[in-house]
């Protein structure tokens, strides 16, 4: 092999264009790229491009044909491919070449396995997110019923339509019991639950970006991220994702969960079935079964692979059940006060 010319993809630093050179050994490529690219020749050295190994004199005899190297000057050092990810992920620079180019490449492409990972560069890169009123991104309305006028306002009253879907849920309970009497209690206190949830707006500011940061469940621009499954502390998949960047981002997240980590069907309703059992809805801690059905307090917002749909086998705290005798004394005298106030 010695005194054959081999022909290698050669690179700048930082650089996208490759260039085919071929040389006898490590001293004559150094000399034709330094002169290509314009690199200072003293401390100048090639690297893998792939994964940032030093090319010496014996490792580039056996490299295969057309290898992507990149030419370093002395003070500059490459980790690998990994460098160009990190780049493209800083900087919003290459995006429009990006999505041309990636928009090239699926249109040619024959693998499915290749057009899945450039259909989701597209759906990134392609981020309108910045947008956000229905004149300036009519696509992403397409579907949505013509009041809404913003991304926000939209997002806020999907958020509350499903919290509605809740308290309906609460409601729907009563018609399973028999006695009248626990039936009546269950009705106060789904009312009560009910006029909570309708002063709180329904919690609509959860999916709602104008919101403050501890109200809402997203970033500024929009981005949610997977809280992960009832049984664990964060999202190790780190599912994340930006309803606010497209239509289609905006209709894959409406299969995310506001998953109860108590359970709503299985514990929270009986639970409060069992308490109005043998008391009234005056000694239930209505405060408490509305941090369980309707808040963040026990909601957790996880991917559609991170929702777990068999038994989460958590209960409610027995403790925070009813009220203390001195909240419903408290509260039975300012009922009393209240009567007084209208004879």
């Amino acid at each position: 092999m010695f005194g054959k010319y081999k022909p290698v993809k050669l690179r700048r630093f930082k650089g996208d264009t490759k260039y085919g050179l071929a040389a006898k050994d490590v001293k004559e490529l150094l000399q034709k790229g330094c002169k290509l690219l314009q690199v200072r020749l003293p401390g100048a050295h090639v690297c893998l491009y792939s994964d940032g190994t030093k090319v010496t004199e014996k490792f580039f005899s056996t490299l295969p044909d057309n290898t992507e190297l990149v030419l370093l000057s002395e003070d500059q050092t490459w980790s690998g491919a990994v460098c160009d990810i990190g780049q493209l992920l800083s900087t919003d620079r290459y995006s429009e070449d990006l999505i041309k180019a990636a928009r090239g490449f699926l249109h040619d492409e024959n693998s499915p396995k290749r057009r899945k990972i450039l259909t989701d560069l597209l759906l990134n890169l392609d981020d309108r997110s910045e947008l956000e009123s229905r004149e300036e991104d009519e696509d992403w309305f397409q579907g949505i019923d013509a009041r809404f006028k913003t991304k926000s306002a939209y997002m806020k009253f999907n958020c509350e339509s499903r919290i509605r879907g809740y308290i309906k849920e609460v409601e729907m309970a009563s018609k399973s019991i028999q006695k009248a009497k626990v039936r009546a209690e269950f009705e106060k206190t789904s009312k009560c639950l009910a006029e909570m949830l309708k002063t709180a707006k329904y919690n609509g500011c959860y999916f709602d970006r104008t919101e403050k940061e501890p109200d809402r469940l997203c970033t500024q621009e929009g981005w949610f991220t997977c809280q992960g499954s009832f049984d664990q502390n964060m999202c190790k998949s780190l599912h994340s994702i930006n309803p606010y960047g497209s239509r289609e981002s905006r209709i894959v997240f409406s299969t995310w969960n506001l998953d109860h980590r108590i359970e709503k069907k299985r514990t929270i309703v009986p639970t409060l079935l069992d308490a109005l059992e043998n008391h009234k809805s005056i000694e239930i801690n209505l405060s408490y079964f509305y941090g369980l059905l309707f808040t963040r307090e026990n909601l957790k917002l996880v991917h559609i692979v991170c929702h777990k749909k068999g038994a989460h086998n958590l209960s409610c705290n027995n403790k925070q059940i009813f009220r203390k005798a001195s909240e419903i004394q408290k509260g039975n005298e300012k009922a009393k006060g209240k009567r007084r106030r209208l004879l």
